[in-house]
């Protein structure tokens, strides 16, 4: 095996100079540094990266710690952290701390034990043990998808003054406007009792969720009802019990706001073990947009979130916090796409249906719903933005709202079990 030696006599160099080629320690001529790359490609020479962390006191490796991998929402964000990590020369350690803060701090330790350069975590519902230990070994740490709230934490990671110079960068996408656009999309169709099965409790995407939600409920001018809002605890069965519940009560929701894409599946579950369909006898849309989504029948409205371009920020945040370690922290929030289909009510694509101006609303009935089958006539509210995912391809006007096709679930299972955002 070719040593750095025979690197340097080939080249025509020192030893010290392919050195620093390989570790950018110090600047070396454009032709010398050319002459030992081509040295290293000629010689088939694999550099000791022991030896050079040694040297450099870096591993160029990234800790990545996210619950849920299996989750199609999680493997996007962990596509973009490799991507962008291998562009910039990083190796990637992953490990999945299960949503559970004891289990979080342990394999935090972990991989902090394996000398990663930096860490990018989605913290758990209760990340106090976490922050203390990164702030007391000074990790460098992005944290994605779950903010956590570190302005009033001291360096020891108990409460303070926040001045302690704890500079944790953080990454997610927007929650509360998305989810109170569904709310808006849902109420412009004539609904009146809409549910949230909101996630697990202390988790900063659950709180961000229920805010949007109330402030769509408010901004159409609902009646607040407290028991509309259930927690499904960010997984299915939490999800098909809430449901459940709500299908039971004396007036039961006409409409579903599901918070994430493993809630949707045991929402619909219950549903369907009631006889119920979707969305003719209840409209169901959902935050997290997933790749079966399309393929359920009626195909599901779903806020998507940029789960890639989350876990790209995440690497450019943490490489930019290595390179300068005291700047300020940042905090990048992304947006999400609204992909109008058709468990909401609205019907598949095709032509434009001129909307009938002539239909007027009846009277609110016991289900909650205005008039004869519960839903007002044709909403120009929601006619102003309300559009299918093909419309939004090809230009097409939005179309009035009109009972879809019984629901027909898929037989999959891939992550109902797993805890999502």
């Amino acid at each position: 095996m070719p040593t750095m030696a025979d690197v340097a006599r080939s080249a025509g160099v020192s030893v010290a100079t392919v050195s620093h080629v390989l570790n950018g320690t110090r600047p070396v001529l454009p032709h010398t540094r050319q002459s030992v790359l081509d040295a290293i490609e000629r010689l088939g020479y694999t550099p000791n990266n022991l030896a050079r962390s040694l040297v450099t006191s870096r591993t160029r490796s990234i800790g990545l710690a996210v619950s849920a991998i299996r989750n199609p929402y999680f493997t996007e964000i962990l596509q973009g952290v490799e991507a962008a990590a291998l562009d910039a020369g990083h190796g990637l350690l992953i490990a999945d701390p299960h949503d559970d803060p004891a289990h979080e701090r342990t394999v935090v330790q972990l991989l902090h034990e394996r000398r990663v350069d930096g860490m990018i975590v989605a913290p758990s519902a209760d990340p106090r043990e976490l922050i203390a230990y990164l702030a007391r070994h000074d990790v460098p740490t992005v944290f994605l998808d779950r903010l956590v709230e570190t302005a009033a934490v001291s360096p020891d990671g108990a409460p303070g003054s926040g001045d302690g110079g704890l500079r944790f960068d953080q990454v997610c996408a927007e929650s509360a406007e998305p989810t109170a656009r569904l709310v808006a999309h849902l109420a412009g169709l004539g609904h009146r009792r809409i549910a949230l099965i909101a996630g697990l409790p202390g988790l900063s995407t659950t709180r961000e969720r229920i805010a949007g939600y109330r402030e769509g409920i408010a901004a159409a001018g609902l009646p607040h009802d407290g028991r509309l809002l259930a927690h499904g605890d960010s997984e299915s069965a939490g999800a098909e019990r809430a449901t459940a519940a709500l299908l039971s009560l004396a007036a039961p929701p006409t409409a579903l706001v599901t918070a994430n894409n493993a809630m949707t599946l045991g929402a619909l579950r219950a549903v369907r073990d009631r006889g119920l369909s979707v969305p003719d006898d209840i409209a169901l849309c959902c935050f997290d947009d997933f790749p079966w989504a399309d393929l359920f029948s009626p195909r599901l409205t779903a806020i998507a979130q940029p789960g890639r371009e989350i876990g790209t920020q995440a690497v450019r945040l943490l490489l930019d916090r290595l390179a300068a370690p005291d700047r300020p922290a940042r905090t990048v929030r992304l947006p999400c796409a609204f992909v109008h289909r058709t468990s909401c009510g609205c019907p598949e694509p095709g032509p434009a249906a001129p909307a009938d101006r002539s239909a007027k609303s009846g009277e609110s009935g016991e289900d909650g719903r205005s008039g004869e089958d519960g839903r007002s006539g044709e909403s120009e509210r929601s006619g102003e933005w309300v559009r299918s995912a093909e419309s939004e391809r090809t230009g097409e006007s939005a179309r009035p709202a009109q009972a879809g096709r019984s629901t027909q679930y898929p037989q999959s299972a891939q992550f109902e079990r797993g805890t999502v955002s």
